[in-house]
């Protein structure tokens, strides 16, 4: 097992371990979603409440582990395998971020949701726009549309762009600590136009390749 698997794991158990020590301290419905204006709209039994983020980490970390080893092109994972370390430490901690304020919430802490999210959703997006623009062709991580599939050159091409693309959706969605009312403009407008713009540009390189 990597060290980038062995932390993920830690975290992972450490979840799992804290909603077991806790668990007679919940109430029975436990909040689990907030809307855009910081409002909790939605409830869950706390069983739900406390594991079903442990859970989620251990099906991804299941997933990190197995990616690598059974993707046909995993050579080229092997290129950029250091960056996708970092994103699977980065990722699960952000679940691990989410589950702590889901918790204290619960437990009865006031806080502003719509400030203390949007800086751990800016470092993810950010660091995401890093991998995008080291992960070579594979069929699993990165921007996989089937033009960028077919072409080396237009998956380099759409990678560069998409990983600048990324970045900036990051630091726009760390803005959303200073204008939390923004919060959907800051991070779901940038991320859904980002994520739309680059299979768009995809498929329009592909076809100048296909004339040249």
């Amino acid at each position: 097992m990597s060290k980038s698997e062995t932390i993920i794991l830690i975290i992972t158990l450490l979840s799992f371990a804290f909603g077991i020590s806790i668990y007679h301290c919940m109430p029975d419905e436990m909040a689990s979603h907030w809307n855009f204006q910081g409002q909790v709209d939605g409830y869950m039994p706390k069983f739900w409440g406390l594991f079903l983020m442990p859970i989620i980490s251990t099906v991804l970390l299941l997933l990190f582990v197995l990616i690598p080893r059974v993707d046909p092109l995993k050579e080229n994972i092997e290129k950029f395998r250091k960056y996708f370390d970092g994103f699977i430490i980065i990722i699960i901690s952000f679940l691990f971020y989410i589950y702590l304020l889901t918790i204290l919430w619960n437990l009865g802490l006031d806080f502003n949701m719509n400030r203390v999210l949007p800086p751990a959703l800016g470092i993810l997006l950010f660091y995401a726009g890093i991998l995008v623009e080291k992960a070579k062709r594979n069929w699993f991580i990165g921007i996989r549309t089937p033009w960028t599939l077919s072409s080396e050159a237009v998956w380099d091409k759409t990678h560069r762009l998409g990983g600048k693309l990324f970045k900036i959706s990051g630091f726009l969605a760390f803005l959303g600590v200073f204008f939390p009312v923004y919060l959907f403009f800051l991070t779901f407008i940038p991320l859904i136009s980002t994520t739309v713009y680059v299979i768009v540009y995809s498929y329009f390189e592909y076809q100048k390749e296909k004339i040249r």
